[in-house]
């Protein structure tokens, strides 16, 4: 290899230039850098600031080629390439350097990320998305004191100035990849626990979880109260409304408390028995629109069929549904009686 390394370089004094960029990232690896060392050197061979952003922290290194840390606002990158561990991005390397990009950058941003990726594996914490269940475990119990939730917070990457939400999801789809985009801009960490999927994140983007998952978001704070809440807001989403924040469910997170005995007394909620999926979903549409018309459009039907189906659906429950009262019941039964059932 190194016979042919040189038999080229006399060919071509760029092929000379990225082997001898090669040679020095392997060096770097075999003497088993960190990532500040190899930003230093990184910086030092490109004469330029270089820089690694790790998304599980959420926090950049930038080195000057004088090898301290880089002054003033970031520049924007000339070149930059994305640092890849077992197939996911976990972060990104760039230069920043005055002017166009030299001919050998791509070869030194390629080598970078592949060392940045070797460091980040050997001396960082959880890189990837995915997460050791017990310690996120340990973070979301309320039996774990301050000091062990704090050290597991730590080794899975989150710094202790950042706030942390629980998202309880149900999904069938990769965890990890519901993860990414509740989350894009990191940290954030997700496992199973039994039937239910549990993502730590610093920020939660509603808009970005995906149709089919349902999901109940917990306040920041912490981590052991965000999990329950999660898990109650899990308890109140719907096909019409799969992702509910704690915060938002006021006075109704109250009914998650009720005892199942008293639950089942209510003549109200047993009567809910009574409804087909698709009477209870017109009164699901109706209480949440109190527009025979709105709920007409919404289901895509005949205003008159939905005012039928409320008219039977009324005289299932015993309801005046036309009436506040008896609107506000409905609600509060329909509701209770899906925590009920799961």
């Amino acid at each position: 290899m190194e016979a042919l390394a040189v038999r080229l370089s006399g060919l071509d004094p760029y092929v000379d230039g990225a082997m001898r960029i090669v040679a020095f990232y392997d060096t770097l690896m075999r003497r088993r850098v960190d990532l500040p060392a190899l930003a230093r050197a990184s910086a030092g061979l490109a004469e330029c600031v270089a820089g690694i952003r790790l998304h599980g922290t959420g926090r950049s290194t930038r080195v000057s080629p004088h090898g301290t840390q880089a002054s003033g606002p970031r520049a924007p990158a000339s070149t930059e390439a994305p640092i890849v561990l077992d197939e996911e991005e976990i972060g990104t390397v760039w230069l920043e350097r005055p002017g166009p990009p030299n001919p050998l950058d791509e070869v030194l941003l390629d080598r970078f990320a592949l060392a940045a990726a070797a460091a980040a594996e050997r001396y960082g914490p959880a890189r990837t998305t995915m997460a050791d269940p017990a310690l996120v475990e340990l973070v979301i119990s309320c039996d774990s004191d301050d000091a062990a939730r704090a050290r597991a917070l730590r080794l899975l990457g989150f710094a202790p100035d950042l706030p942390v939400h629980v998202v309880a999801v149900r999904t069938a789809l990769p965890l990890d990849r519901v993860g990414t985009l509740v989350c894009p801009a990191r940290p954030v960490k997700a496992a199973p626990l039994a039937d239910v999927g549990v993502i730590l994140a610093t920020t939660v983007d509603r808009t970005g979880i995906p149709e089919g998952v349902r999901a109940g978001i917990g306040a920041t704070g912490s981590p052991d109260r965000s999990w329950h809440q999660a898990r109650t807001a899990l308890r109140f989403t719907t096909p019409r409304e799969p992702v509910v924040h704690h915060g938002d469910l006021g006075a109704l997170a109250l009914l998650a408390d009720i005892p199942e005995e008293a639950v089942r007394d209510n003549r109200d909620v047993t009567a809910i028995d009574g409804l087909s999926p698709e009477e209870r979903e017109t009164l699901d549409t109706y209480c949440a629109t109190a527009s025979v018309r709105r709920a007409a459009d919404l289901l895509h039907l005949h205003h008159s069929s939905i005012a039928r189906r409320l008219d039977h659906i009324g005289r299932t429950l015993a309801l005046d549904l036309t009436a506040p009262t008896g609107l506000t019941r409905a609600r509060l039964a329909l509701t209770t009686w899906r925590l009920l059932n799961g």
